[in-house]
């Protein structure tokens, strides 16, 4: 295929298996271009050798990131080959079969609008258990931060249509966080998103991987670790206030008065950490629309409180976390997709 480019992001790659993946891909593809992302000198003679078999070869002196390895590979077929259709990303340790590249292929020339992804089965026995649990993680995530249902969340092998290439360059990140950031970003511009299952391959248990579990995962999960934390800490906020305030407090509806004086202050905190640090997006109309959920979500605490409480007759506290909770959940999908919909800080 002439049209197509397959981007090959790669630091340090084993060079038995790149050059058996290239091989095969030359028998379909014209049009390869590697990322080398700060390989070491070692090296060196091997990049040469790619150049001299008509691959072309982008060159970053240190590494900076298969985010921004991607992105700087967009940019050069954007700009020397503007009659491409579109470009295929894919991994350089053994993951991916040119079978299931060249399926991806078709699909782009069908379906230019979408994002296309090359889904993997993580129920198979040779998938690596931190491989295995760690997609169902992210993808549970996904599915209840940002109402995104994807099976393969992780995938390296994508394809992007030329119109989707140039959007993709705006989306933020440097790393492997580039990648999660492209689907919430998806997500909020209304991209489409193709799953096409591929074949689940890893050799050597994926010794061969530069992801580091604990710092990449770190940068991917960041933003629903910032949610997580403003929700959190004004959840607690929230009972510390109602709890002070019901002490002082002596009248008949003192849990709705309670609960609508510590929601008031726990709600300015809330949309503020909100606004300029999960979402970045401080204005009127999210101002105007939080409230409308505010309001709504206190009435609901403070009758809900109020009635079991007298139900019950067990501590108030007890019934506030209990309620509050469930109405946490119905406020984080809330926020997502009425308050702060296309507004996430990427």
């Amino acid at each position: 295929m002439d049209n197509i480019f397959i981007v090959i992001p790669t630091l340090d790659p084993d060079e038995e298996i790149m050059l058996k993946f290239i091989k095969e891909l030359k028998h379909n593809f014209q049009n390869i271009l590697v990322v080398n992302d700060g390989s070491k000198s070692i090296y060196d003679n091997f990049f040469n050798d790619l150049e001299k078999q008509n691959i072309i070869v982008l060159k970053h002196y240190i590494n900076l990131g298969k985010g921004r390895g991607i992105k700087n590979a967009f940019n050069y077929i954007l700009n020397n080959y503007p009659q491409i259709k579109g470009c295929i990303t894919c991994d350089s340790d053994g993951q991916h079969s040119v079978k299931d590249i060249k399926k991806i292929a078709k699909e782009i020339l069908k379906n230019d609008d979408k994002l296309v992804l090359g889904v993997r089965d993580f129920e198979k026995e040779n998938v690596p258990p931190k491989s295995r649990y760690g997609n169902k993680i992210t993808r549970n995530i996904f599915k209840i931060f940002i109402g995104l249902n994807i099976s393969d969340t992780q995938t390296g092998l994508r394809g992007f249509s030329k119109k989707l290439m140039s959007l993709f360059m705006d989306v933020s990140g440097e790393r492997y966080e580039y990648e999660t950031n492209m689907l919430i970003f998806s997500k909020e511009e209304g991209i489409k998103i193709k799953e096409i299952e591929i074949e689940t391959i890893y050799l050597n248990r994926n010794a061969n991987s530069h992801f580091n579990p604990l710092k990449d995962s770190i940068m991917i999960y960041r933003l629903f670790l910032k949610y997580f934390l403003a929700s959190f800490s004004s959840f607690l906020l929230d009972i510390i206030l109602f709890c002070s305030i019901l002490g002082i407090l002596d009248f008949k509806e003192k849990i709705l008065a309670a609960t609508i004086l510590a929601r008031i202050v726990s709600s300015i905190y809330n949309y503020i950490i909100n606004s300029n640090l999960v979402f970045k997006n401080m204005s009127i109309i999210t101002l105007v629309k939080y409230y409308m959920l505010v309001i709504l979500m206190m009435l609901i605490s403070g009758c809900f409180v109020t009635y079991l409480y007298n139900l019950l007759k067990i501590p108030v506290i007890i019934i506030k976390i209990i309620v509050d909770a469930f109405i946490w959940v119905i406020n984080l999908v809330a926020q997502r997709e009425f308050v702060f919909k296309g507004a996430y800080d990427e």
